[in-house]
């Protein structure tokens, strides 16, 4: 990065990106964008499932991919291989990347952590579970949920529905989550014949995003889509922990994600009877300012990339 401006060292923070990096085409990216932001110390990029066997490692390949387009050595690291039981119970050992998200949210710094989840919210959620004093040392902005209870689901929502028992155990951990549901990150909408102008000769990293995107766009699981034009639905992670203000949002009772990813009062239990636990809160954003989000990314490829 050659920029001729700076962010003060206080106003620096601690990032760790959980990415499903592989499923589509947005997560690349929210990953560059943060990459390339000055104000981020990225700490580490985790490889996040989308509940189909291999796909961690596919997203982890991905990352491998992103960073070697850009030429920058970050810690790329392996996380859980699939959702958690129903009952909340890993399945498997802890995975690197869950490791060190943990061992970092323990690690002693004057710089707050933030934790950007770009898909399931496997990784965090086994963290939680195998370490509970880490749910108060970080911020977790997490990409899911249809957002506020009651509402009812309009589509099975991709990231909650790929690990619901982890959804609902990180909404009621009672930590700082905030939450951008999905009639908010769809509306990051920008057109491929943009990307195309725009990010496509920005270097290596600018064609990767690109081609990545066309292929996926072709390809037979990109079904829902509308064609030529596309939603960067994860960036709002990352912008989220540039400014927090580049929403508007409100703290509600943190809501129960049902089997259909329905967000259901969350003092009804996993049968729909009524539980005595207190219901924490969460952030839940109501919007956000999607040019804010894709002039900034573009702006820090060009600056970065195009001669």
């Amino acid at each position: 990065m050659a920029y001729l401006f700076d962010v003060p060292e206080y106003k620096k923070v601690r990032v760790i990106i959980d990415t499903d990096a592989a499923c589509e085409a947005d997560d690349p990216f929210a990953i560059v964008q943060a990459l390339l932001s000055p104000k981020l110390i990225v700490k580490g990029i985790v490889a996040e499932h989308f509940n189909v066997p291999g796909s961690m490692e596919k997203s982890y390949d991905e990352i491998k991919t992103i960073l070697d387009c850009m030429d920058m050595d970050v810690p790329a690291l392996k996380g859980q291989t699939g959702p958690m039981a129903h009952d909340g119970t890993a399945t498997e050992e802890l995975s690197e990347g869950v490791r060190f998200l943990i061992d970092e949210a323990l690690r002693e710094d004057e710089k707050p952590l933030y934790v950007c989840c770009q898909g399931a919210i496997t990784n965090v959620a086994v963290a939680m579970k195998h370490c509970p004093e880490i749910i108060d040392r970080m911020i977790v902005i997490w990409i899911g949920t249809h957002g506020e209870a009651p509402y009812q689901a309009p589509f099975r929502e991709f990231n909650a529905g790929n690990d619901i028992a982890a959804a609902n155990m990180v909404l009621r951990s009672g930590g700082d989550i905030r939450v951008v549901p999905s009639l908010v990150y769809t509306t990051i909408l920008i057109g491929i014949a943009e990307i195309e102008r725009r990010i496509f000769p920005c270097g290596k990293i600018g064609e990767h995003l690109f081609r990545n995107l066309v292929e996926y766009n072709n390809s037979e699981g990109a079904g829902w889509t509308k064609g030529e034009s596309w939603s960067l639905g994860d960036s709002p992670a990352i912008a989220l922990v540039l400014n927090p203000d580049c929403g508007h949002f409100k703290d509600v009772p943190a809501p129960f994600v049902a089997d259909d990813t329905s967000s259901v009062e969350a003092d009804m239990d996993d049968e729909g009877g009524s539980s005595n636990k207190e219901t924490p809160i969460v952030r839940m954003y109501k919007d956000v300012d999607s040019r804010y989000i894709l002039e900034d990314l573009i702006a820090k490829l060009e600056l970065t990339y195009r001669n």
